[in-house]
């Protein structure tokens, strides 16, 4: 085995916007908190630390040490699919594009998620607190999609976006009750908040 990649997701309970999935390929031997002390599961990390671990990343696939990748699945094909479906997709998108021939690879992957059958593969509840290379993936799949987000708010600036970055906050509810719904809202996410006779 020459490999291993890391797995995680972020956006699985936002009203708006996209799922996006990370992955980070490293050598079977790379030490991952040497190269990292700090990284642990974003949820755990102040938003200016995940932008330092995600540039400290960058960084380091310019120079060859690693391999990384975001793939997303947009609001379309969460209402369409349902989430389980589009997270799979994203997965997979990833994977394939880190490592599109299974051999001499290890997939390690967060919670209930899953790689396609021919990989050799993990799947550690908890992993992206248990596992650094699974709290890097989760990381990058933050960092990118508060990105994704920040650039939509400037498309969509009645709902605050750049703040609460989708998900169902008071303000964001708030901001559906007052204009509707618009063309990045999960719609099968938000019935039943509309009270005051707004379509979508």
């Amino acid at each position: 085995m020459r490999y291993l990649i890391g797995i995680d997701e972020a956006g699985r309970g936002p009203l708006a916007g996209p799922v996006s999935v990370g992955a980070v390929r490293v050598p079977v031997h790379f030490d991952v908190l040497k190269a990292f002390p700090d990284v642990k599961d974003s949820k755990l990390l102040a938003p200016s630390k995940r932008e330092e671990i995600y540039k400290e990343v960058v960084q380091r696939a310019g120079a060859g040490e690693l391999a990384f990748c975001v793939r997303f699945a947009g609001h379309r094909y969460i209402d369409t699919f349902g989430i389980m479906r589009a997270v799979r997709r994203a997965v997979l998108a990833s994977i394939k594009k880190l490592a599109p021939e299974p051999s001499g690879v290890k997939v390690l992957l967060d919670g209930l998620l899953r790689a396609p059958e021919a990989y050799r593969q993990e799947t550690i509840i908890h992993g992206d607190a248990l596992v650094p290379l699974i709290s890097l993936a989760s990381v990058i799949a933050k960092v990118r999609r508060d990105m994704r987000m920040r650039g939509l708010a400037r498309h969509f600036p009645n709902y605050g976006f750049e703040f609460h970055k989708g998900y169902g906050t008071e303000a964001h509810r708030a901001a559906i009750r007052m204009f509707g719904l618009c063309d990045i809202h999960r719609v099968t996410y938000c019935l039943g908040l509309l009270t005051d006779g707004k379509s979508v």
